[in-house]
């Protein structure tokens, strides 16, 4: 059996007393496209907060490639090969979409200080590369037209796509994606899934992937993990979630599943 890239145990969290995961557990094979799915106060962004170390657990346990994360600092989690996007955006509005994906960059800059204040040729050769490697990565995302335009005078969907870009910028293994489509038409969506599916072959990376909607979800997922109140509900394929009845009765009070599935979708 392989192991897994990802391996969640008994991972619990609470803020105020309030209960926002509770001993969930579930693992992420590599290369694969994994959901982790839910309402609105689930718990999901919370997981990846934990994954990436903006929040500390309470108790259990976060492996990435047999590493535990949970005693790493955020940039520790980063050096690992692990990126993400987030559900409200993290960008440099008054910059440009080259500028956003050039600064992730940064990581891989090896010229020293003193080199950087001299600009001296090793800074000068690496400059030249890093904004090649971003040039290339805004092509790939569909933005080469607004490759010069500051950020925040860009539509919430295309904003989204600049986020995914500086993620893809730091060449991750592991890659955690809070609702990429937020804000796409149909169209776009569309586009997103088949975007997704190639950076996954690309890079040879593990994505795991928080979205609602249904259509992207079920059309470019390996395997589902449903959360409901902070909690495992169930996890399978998406088409044994699409089946199974807990999660109909959790989302539509036992309704007539078959009738009933687009908006069984909807809710999730």
């Amino acid at each position: 059996m392989t192991a897994a890239a990802l391996q969640i145990e008994n991972l619990s969290i609470a803020f105020g007393g309030v209960r926002a995961v509770h001993e969930l557990s579930f693992s992420v094979a590599p290369g694969q496209v994994h959901a982790l799915i839910g309402p609105n106060g689930a718990g999901k962004t919370t997981v990846l907060n934990c994954i990436s170390r903006f929040y500390a657990a309470d108790a259990g346990s976060i492996r990435y490639q047999g590493q535990e994360l949970t005693g790493l600092p955020d940039h520790g989690v980063a050096a690992l090969g692990i990126a993400r996007t987030f559900q409200n955006l993290e960008l440099f509005g008054d910059l440009s979409v080259l500028d956003n994906v050039r600064i992730a960059r940064h990581r891989f800059q090896r010229a020293t200080l003193l080199e950087v204040l001299l600009n001296l040729p090793r800074k000068r050769a690496e400059d030249a590369e890093h904004r090649e490697r971003a040039e290339a990565i805004i092509e790939s995302v569909g933005l080469s037209a607004q490759r010069h335009a500051r950020v925040r005078d860009l539509p919430y969907g295309t904003q989204k796509l600049v986020e995914l870009a500086r993620a893809i910028a730091l060449e991750p293994t592991l890659l955690l994606l809070d609702e990429p489509a937020a804000g796409m038409n149909n169209r776009e969506i569309g586009r997103l899934g088949e975007m997704l599916l190639s950076l996954r072959e690309r890079l040879q990376a593990t994505l795991l992937l928080i979205e609602h909607n249904m259509s992207l979800v079920m059309g470019i997922s390996d395997r589902v993990t449903v959360m409901h109140a902070g909690a495992k509900l169930a996890e399978g394929t998406p088409a044994q979630i699409e089946d199974n009845e807990d999660v109909v009765r959790a989302y539509l009070g036992g309704g007539r599943r078959h009738a009933q599935r687009d908006t069984a979708g909807a809710a999730l």
